[in-house]
């Protein structure tokens, strides 16, 4: 897959998505709207969080290992160096689709895991936010889709 808009057509095709960074504490924390988004769009989502065992009233899990189901993909919304090791995981567990969360400043995107990803046929989308893409997307995410292609932000 080649363009961004095909790589999220394909992310977002899947059913059973992992999402890494979610917070106990769950005030406008992004893996917490994107978790609440997924799953409200009829995602079987999955929360990651070493932390907690409960999030949004769900069932946490303390790593990727730990989910009960082989998950289609993951959104990463942790610093850079925790989405370094969860990328190595995604190897392990045989996860081929991987969203490293970012809208404005460095968010989860790491270049070192972006490469370790190409290298091992995961396709990732470094950058972005899903609520820019799926389905329906709110008035504020539009905004910021169309400020980040604007200023050229969103991922290659």
């Amino acid at each position: 897959m080649s363009t961004l808009i095909e790589k999220v057509n394909d992310f977002l095709a899947q059913k059973k998505i992992a999402v890494a960074g979610v917070s106990r504490n769950a005030r406008g924390e992004a893996a917490n709207l994107i978790f609440k988004k997924l799953k409200e769009t009829g995602y079987q989502v999955y929360p990651v969080n070493p932390k907690t065992d409960m999030v949004e009233g769900e069932r946490c899990y303390p790593n990727l290992s730990a989910i009960p189901v082989k998950v289609d993909g993951v959104v990463i919304c942790t610093p850079p160096s925790a989405t370094e090791q969860l990328v190595k995981e995604c190897v392990e567990l045989g996860i081929q689709r991987v969203w490293m969360h970012r809208a404005f400043g460095a968010g989860s995107v790491s270049e070192t895991a972006t490469k370790f990803c190409e290298q091992n046929h995961i396709t990732v989308i470094a950058g972005a936010c899903p609520m820019m893409y799926c389905p329906p997307v709110d008035f504020g995410h539009k905004c910021m889709r169309w400020i980040l292609g604007a200023f050229r932000k969103l991922p290659a």
